[in-house]
């Protein structure tokens, strides 16, 4: 703005000096013009009346010279009289006397025609004027001469005078102009300056409101306009905080797909849901970032028909199997102008999970319940119909009832211990212990039925780490893992157990050379009752909720477990734990 305001000033002041200039020749050439003429009639009028007053006075020969010379110095000129014959009778100069002369001399050989001829020399004025005789003839001439010296002075004066006149006035009307046009500017700057602040989003800003003219109008439209976009601003992020919190609050995932394709926003539950991060899949395709092939072509199928589609899914994401209800629908706008798709994302796992439980919980209680049951009604029978007179057979017979009872009786424990776990008012008991010192406990409690299958089991530890935990549940945990790790190693294998600090974290594996288990079953193994090998953990006593009870334990803990297998080449169970309990944290 101060670059326009200069610019303008420049021109306007360039505008004034031309308009000044121009004025000033003319004005100048005006006055200049007009003295001149005044200058010559007043010569013409002198020089008339000279010689008429030397006619009155008896003509050449009769001359006045006192007259003469007080004329003369009355009127600042210089008189010369000539007589007929070029004989100077009078002059009241001696300067100059041979232009004088050379004057005299060109009047002469035009044979004195005319009346007020005026003549001039290059420093010198001149005007004469014929002298009658009584007679009526020609008796002389009187000549009236006066130096442009003083017409130049008066010139000087006259264009002093405008100058001063002009630039006076050219100075008054670039004060005021320059005055004008601040105050008509700064507005105009002030309206620009806040006009730059709304465009950049900052509609906080204003500008003064002056007086009621057009540049005040402008200020209190501007002033308006920025109160305007501010309230719609602030309206538009209050719709956006509504939205933005619906949208991370419903409870279900949700991404939507522009026209062209691409993931254009998600909310946190999605990300949470498929453990991504923002990065890895806002802005590309969805069939590039996108893994799940059913997602794919329920896409596809909306573009396709353009219609609504609801679906359910089961879905592997890391160790478990998820089930979605997956609502997806096309965005279409005023004008059957198609803008995209929107997924909505419901996780209705632990819906089907209630669900299925009531379905397989009977079944599945009357299948564990059915092989010890059968077993010891079978065998009292037959205890009952003779077989008990038979030492040998009532010992046998006995022992395998027992071992079914005690079965029954690991069952039923384990029922009871994941019903405690799931319930809401559970409870851990924290304290803090060294975990090296508990994992060695473990190993020892193990290491004899390591050994009697001839598994090797080997245990390391950065340093002793202490933690904050439930020290009976924990031990509860690691017994489990690494009573199933020896139990699925054939022998000569291997189990190593290694504590690692992650600083506030540490991780617990256990990696094993046993049977492995296919990717496909991995989500499945942390279900009740269910087994990789079924007939070979039967036969081991296992009841198939161990690895149930070990998730809910971690995940009360704060912690989570993960699971890397290969068939026939062993399994890695990850432990990560908090060394302090996340609600015991003062941050």
């Amino acid at each position: 703005m101060n670059r326009f305001r200069k610019r303008l000033l420049f021109w306007l002041i360039l505008l004034i000096l031309i308009v000044f200039i121009s004025l000033g020749i003319l004005v100048g050439q005006l006055f200049k013009n007009f003295y001149t003429d005044s200058f010559n009639l007043r010569l013409k009028m002198d020089t008339s009346h000279l010689a008429e007053k030397i006619e009155n006075g008896g003509g050449i020969n009769k001359l006045d010279k006192k007259q003469l010379e007080f004329s003369s110095d009355l009127l600042s000129v210089r008189i010369t009289v000539f007589n007929k014959n070029g004989d100077k009778l009078f002059d009241s100069g001696s300067a100059r006397d041979r232009e004088i002369r050379t004057f005299f001399n060109s009047i002469k050989s035009q044979d004195f025609l005319g009346q007020h001829v005026q003549g001039a020399s290059d420093e010198t004025q001149y005007y004469w004027e014929s002298v009658k005789s009584p007679g009526n003839s020609l008796d002389g001439i009187v000549i009236v001469s006066t130096k442009l010296t003083q017409l130049k002075e008066v010139y000087g004066q006259i264009w002093l005078i405008l100058a001063l006149s002009l630039g006076f006035a050219l100075a008054v009307i670039i004060l005021l102009g320059t005055w004008i046009m601040t105050s008509y500017t700064k507005p105009i700057e002030s309206a620009t300056n806040v006009a730059i602040e709304l465009s950049k989003g900052n509609y906080r800003a204003r500008t003064f409101e002056r007086q009621m003219n057009e540049t005040g109008m402008l200020s209190s439209a501007i002033n308006k306009l920025a109160r305007n976009l501010q309230e719609m601003d602030m309206s538009q992020e209050m719709q956006k905080d509504r939205l933005s919190t619906l949208i991370e609050n419903m409870g279900s995932g949700l991404i939507l797909i522009d026209s062209r394709g691409y993931i254009t926003m998600s909310n946190k539950i999605y990300q949470d849901l498929f453990s991504l991060d923002s990065d890895d899949f806002m802005f590309k395709p969805y069939y590039e970032v996108i893994k799940f092939k059913e997602i794919v072509r329920l896409v596809e199928e909306i573009f396709i028909t353009e219609m609504n589609v609801r679906r359910q899914l089961v879905l592997s994401l890391n160790i478990e199997r998820k089930h979605f209800e997956i609502y997806g629908a096309p965005i279409i706008g005023n004008h059957d102008e198609w803008n995209g798709i929107l997924l909505v994302f419901h996780d209705i796992t632990d819906l089907k999970k209630l669900e299925q439980m009531r379905k397989d919980f009977v079944a599945n209680v009357s299948h564990e319940l059915k092989t010890p049951i059968t077993s010891i009604k079978g065998f009292s029978e037959t205890l009952l119909d003779g077989a008990m007179n038979d030492q040998d057979t009532l010992k046998s017979f006995l022992t395998i009832i027992l071992n079914e009872s005690d079965r029954l009786q690991t069952l039923i424990k384990d029922l009871l211990d994941l019903s405690k776990i799931e319930q809401q008012g559970f409870k851990l008991n924290l304290q803090l212990f060294d975990l090296t010192n508990m994992m060695e406990e473990v190993m020892a409690i193990l290491s004899s039925k390591a050994e009697d299958k001839k598994v090797s089991l080997s245990f390391s530890s950065d340093k002793n780490i202490e933690m904050e935990g439930d020290h009976f549940r924990l031990k509860q945990v690691f017994i489990n893992l690494i009573n199933n790790a020896i139990m699925y190693t054939p022998p000569e294998g291997s189990i190593h157990v290694g504590i690692s600090d992650l600083g506030s974290k540490l991780k617990v594996e256990i990696a094993d050379t046993g049977i492995g288990i296919e990717q496909e079953e991995i989500p499945r193994i942390f279900e009740r009752f269910y087994r990789v090998d079924k007939a070979r953990s039967r036969n081991s006593g296992g009841t198939g909720l161990g690895l149930a009870i070990v998730k809910h334990l971690i995940e009360a803990h704060k912690g989570y477990i993960s699971v890397k297998s290969k068939k026939n080449e062993g399994t890695v169970f990850s432990v990560i734990l908090y060394k302090e309990f996340p609600e015991n944290k003062n941050s």
